[in-house]
């Protein structure tokens, strides 16, 4: 085994070479000579032993690691204890149990006190509108974060707490979730994007004590009252018996009244002409950020924590409908963003680093904050989207700081490709040395577009594979190790050890297709479901015991790298995110002229999948497109509208098999097997590629 590149050397010149051999076969890219020099791991030889290493002898590869962190105090007794099988007992696993630390402490005080960063900037930032520019240094973050840590205090809010998030991609979104971090709360970031009762099911799930958001924010053209979202979702709380006691509130749009247009270290005001944005306020509930950071002292002793305390509560959708709280611990989650973002980035102190993700997603965590402050990084916050105002803005942000690593989704690659390569060409990007996709697999097409047009030929491409129950990237090239081939995520990243089963559980060697399942724990492993450990062990660990599940499908092809094929659970992955086919059709069914409804995914050929909704209707109720909106209105209300399908097919009788197990997608009178005979969705996949293209022209699909 092994790759043409391996066995001969690589020719001169900048330009990476596409290699085939006899079989007609794409070998793969190898990596630019420029790269390969200064990289960390220079060579697939270097890598192939760093790898054996780490799952050999993961303790000592990982204990190496953890002396470049500061422990309050060292780990006592073992260094890695673990359980994988369901049938030994409770899934487990510790790293460093019993070793105290505080990752604020590290991302933070010591690259401003130890490692001399304090004037390093750490963030750029960049709004909404081309304009809207602002920077905040190392040692400026950290007195920021002081702040709020001691308003938070003064607050109430003590260690174990959860605290809601709530905001756009503004800094004090870092500054808060590094605040809680600090002392040692339990940050529970909700995307801004996520409706209101989206954020009333999170807080309610994590009894939240506090919630912090922001009065509103442009997101391109479109104005987001996030204020009145988070006040809806605030009294549904209080509906149901959980009345939050405070809500801290930024004031982002209304910033130019503060005066705070010389404040290094904050948002400026927005340039663009506001309407008159009506912010309701709730006495006794509601206070304002900057009123309370006037009044809060710029130092503050992080809390010591186990390495094994929990860090964060982060939601992403399960299979049973019901978002799953995916809990990360302090000192794994550390050691391993921290060195995946080193890594698979190639980092190194001159690079600016940006990754256009939210921070209300996993990549936004472990790659937009704490992965890169943990480097001593110097990273873009970006409020925007890509084609505001124009469909070249990311590539001007490029040039403007310069950016070096660029990390993005392959939606974005797939709709920025519509536009041609004019929007891309006419800016230089000279800087750009390596690129990166997360989300979901990037098809080759979108890749070689990537590649040819963004990185010019020169820039290697880590196509990642990761989960939010990860923590950090799996499966990756490294930028000066291994040859690429587009659409693969090619090998492991240290301390991974994946597998391929078949149907019974059994490891297929060599070339083969089946389940991903990893075998030993990293670092950056999710430890349980908040509040719900059976859950955990049942959705990763039952259904073969001795590994962790992905829920993905993978095929390995004969040089050894891994392709990833699309999940085999009942999720869809819609630009780049995880949707639950049970959750939307749950907010479908509570509509009162659906009595049935099931959900597949749909090629896109942006998106990559899409939503497509069957519904069947209760008597006398009639399809049409007033109903198809109120649907889609019902499902940005209930999910948000990420969830927002692109098509609504009327299904009088929807396909159904006995061999189906019930799920909830009908109307129930309070009997859970009422539908005995759901389909799943690959059989409705199966159908809907049967459906005669008549079925539009007589209105039955919105």
């Amino acid at each position: 085994m092994g790759l043409p590149e391996e066995r001969r050397k690589s020719g001169s010149g900048s330009r990476a070479r596409e290699e085939t051999g006899a079989e007609g076969r794409v070998r793969g890219w190898s990596p630019p000579p420029e790269v390969r020099r200064s990289a960390h791991v220079p060579s697939l030889q270097r890598y192939r032993e760093l790898h054996r290493r780490s799952v050999e002898e993961p303790r000592e590869f990982w204990g190496n690691i953890a002396k470049e962190f500061y422990w309050k105090t060292p780990c006592p007794g073992p260094f890695l204890q673990y359980n994988f099988d369901v049938t030994k007992g409770k899934i487990f696993t510790e790293w460093m149990k019993g070793a105290t630390t505080n990752i604020c402490y590290n991302v933070l005080d010591r690259n401003v006190h130890e490692k001399k960063l304090g004037d390093k900037v750490a963030f750029y930032w960049e709004g909404n509108e081309p304009g809207e520019t602002t920077k905040i240094t190392y040692r400026e973050l950290l007195v920021q974060v002081c702040q709020f840590s001691n308003v938070l205090r003064k607050q109430g809010v003590q260690k174990g707490d959860r605290v809601a998030i709530y905001m756009p991609m503004i800094l004090e979104l870092v500054v808060a979730m590094l605040a809680c971090a600090r002392l040692g709360a339990l940050h529970s970031i909700v995307f801004a994007g996520f409706s209101a009762e989206s954020l009333c099911e999170r807080i309610l799930d994590s009894s939240c004590c506090l919630l912090i958001t922001t009065d509103a924010f442009y997101r391109g053209e479109k104005l987001v009252n996030l204020k009145e979202l988070a006040d809806e979702s605030l009294e549904k709380c209080r509906e149901k018996g959980f009345p939050v006691r405070c809500c801290i509130v930024v004031k982002h749009l209304g910033r130019a009244e503060l005066g705070m247009n010389d404040s290094p270290s904050q948002s400026p005001p927005v340039k663009r002409p506001c309407p008159d944005v009506q912010i309701s306020w709730n006495e006794g509930v509601d206070l304002w950020w900057h009123e309370l950071m006037q009044q809060a002292g710029d130092e503050f002793e992080p809390e010591w924590c186990d390495a094994e305390d929990p860090l964060f509560i982060l939601y992403t959708s399960g299979s049973t409908g019901k978002p799953k709280g995916v809990v990360h611990t302090v000192g794994g989650y550390m050691l391993y963003v921290a060195t995946t973002f080193k890594y698979v980035f190639d980092f190194h102190p001159e690079d600016v680093f940006w990754c256009t993700a939210d921070i209300g997603w996993i990549t936004g965590h472990s790659y937009v904050t704490y992965g890169p402050l943990a480097n001593g990084a110097t990273s873009v916050l970006f409020e925007g989207i890509p084609t505001y105002p124009d469909e070249g803005r990311l590539w001007s942000i490029v040039d403007k700081y310069k950016v070096t690593k660029f990390y993005t989704a392959p939606t974005a690659i797939r709709m920025l490709m519509k536009f041609g390569d004019d929007p891309v060409t006419k800016h230089s990007r000279a800087s750009l040395q390596v690129l990166g996709t997360v989300g979901e697999p990037i098809n080759p097409e979108a890749w070689l577009w990537y590649h040819r047009v963004v990185g010019s030929q020169r820039c290697p491409i880590v196509d990642t594979f990761w989960q939010t129950e990860t923590g950090g990237h799996m499966l990756t090239p490294l930028p000066g190790a291994t040859p690429m081939k587009p659409g693969s995520a090619s090998f492991p990243f240290f301390g991974v050890a994946p597998a391929i089963l078949n149907e019974s559980g059994e490891e297929l060697e060599g070339e083969a297709e089946g389940y991903l399942v990893f075998k030993q724990p990293w670092p950056g492993i999710m430890r349980t479901v908040y509040g719900n450990h059976t859950r955990f062990e049942t959705t990763y660990f039952k259904k073969f015991p001795g590994y962790y599940v992905t829920g993905d499908g993978c095929r390995r092809d004969q040089d050894g790298y891994y392709w990833i094929t699309g999940r085999i659970d009942d999720m869809l992955n819609v630009s780049g995110h995880l949707l639950s086919t049970a959750e939307v059709e749950s907010a479908l069914v509570e509509h009162e002229a659906v009595a049935e409804a099931a959900v597949v995914g749909h090629p896109h050929p942006v998106k990559g999948e899409c939503l497509y909704c069957f519904v069947t209707l209760c008597d006398g109720h009639t399809f049409s497109p007033t109903l198809t909106e109120e649907l889609k209105k019902q499902i940005r209300e209930k999910i948000g509208p990420i969830a927002t399908p692109d098509y609504i097919q009327n299904a009088p009788g929807l396909p159904k098999t006995r061999s189906v197990a019930p799920r909830h997608c009908g109307k129930s009178t309070g009997e859970p097997g009422l539908l005995l005979s759901v389909p799943l969705p690959r059989e409705l996949s199966t159908w809907l590629n049967t459906l005669p293209a008549c079925f539009k022209s007589k209105g039955q699909i919105g």
